[in-house]
């Protein structure tokens, strides 16, 4: 699998587990996702997205959106969407 840089981690809600990322590429329910930074290096499915608390299916660049996270991600990690390859 090979990934593609779709945007940056801005803030972090400990509490309920939520990461703000600013797009700079698509995301869509369903997908699989590679959260890396400094001291963050994990993957996941995104299975829950938001805009201005409201649920969303997909976004794109440009948008800022809080995507519900399975482990702590920390501000500039990055976040890649991963593309199986044939």
């Amino acid at each position: 699998m090979s990934g593609e840089l779709i945007g940056e981690v801005t803030h972090f809600y400990n509490r309920i587990g939520v990461a703000v990322v600013d797009l700079s590429g698509p995301i869509k329910i369903g997908d699989q996702v590679h959260f890396f930074g400094r001291s963050t290096d994990f993957r996941q499915e995104v299975q829950s997205m938001q805009i201005e608390h409201e649920s969303i299916t997909e976004a794109g660049e440009g948008q800022e959106i809080a995507i519900k996270v399975e482990r702590r991600v920390r501000n500039h990690d990055k976040i890649y969407k991963l593309i199986e390859e044939d």
